[in-house]
């Protein structure tokens, strides 16, 4: 299988079976001979046949395992005379990134803290909704408020909210700092080890 390259790396576990396929390939004499002539130009399997003196059926099989190694791409072709597909091979041009499987995944871990951050998100809403109903006062208003509920509804409604705290903001605010407190702290202890 021949990727074709979008991204400019090639992020890669100890864990994974690529990382396998990776190494086998630059390990491979044929294989560097390949990636050293496609680093100069574009080349079919024939071309690369014969510039670098190897067997058609050896190319072919070096090709495939640079392609399942994501080294080199195939997105241009032509049709021979007899009307076969002939790939143009090329390098996939990419940073190759080794990570062992403790900094492997970050992206991942971002993406298991947004449910959190959902619910978070969420429950602030919630709280929001719940406090604009419900006005939360100090004690020391309340009888400020009665006398001036007795004179009109709407004052009643804005003195109950002059210093009324933010508390959806504030519940958001400590989730996301508790979120990104964890989220930092996992990545020190990963480093660490």
């Amino acid at each position: 299988m021949l990727l074709m390259a979008k991204q400019s790396f090639l992020l890669v576990s100890l864990q994974e079976d690529k990382a396998k396929k990776l190494a086998q390939a630059v390990s491979n004499e044929s294989c560097r001979k390949i990636l050293d002539y496609l680093a100069e130009k574009e080349a079919t399997e024939m071309d690369l046949a014969e510039r670098i003196g190897l067997p058609v059926s050896t190319v072919h099989y070096n090709l495939k395992q640079l392609g399942d190694a994501g080294l080199i791409s195939a997105e241009e072709f032509h049709y021979s005379k007899k009307g076969k597909e002939v790939k143009h091979y090329k390098l996939a041009n990419k940073y190759i990134i080794i990570a062992p499987k403790s900094t492997f995944g970050l992206k991942e871990k971002l993406k298991s803290l947004l449910p959190a951050l959902l619910i978070a998100s969420g429950a602030a809403l919630a709280i929001s909704l719940f406090s604009k109903n419900f006005p939360i006062m100090a004690q020391s208003e309340q009888p400020m408020v009665m006398e001036k509920a007795a004179a009109a509804p709407a004052a009643f409604m804005e003195a109950g909210r002059i210093n009324e705290p933010n508390i959806a903001m504030w519940f958001f605010a400590g989730a996301v700092f508790a979120l990104s407190a964890f989220f930092i702290a996992s990545l020190i202890k990963q480093r660490k080890d």
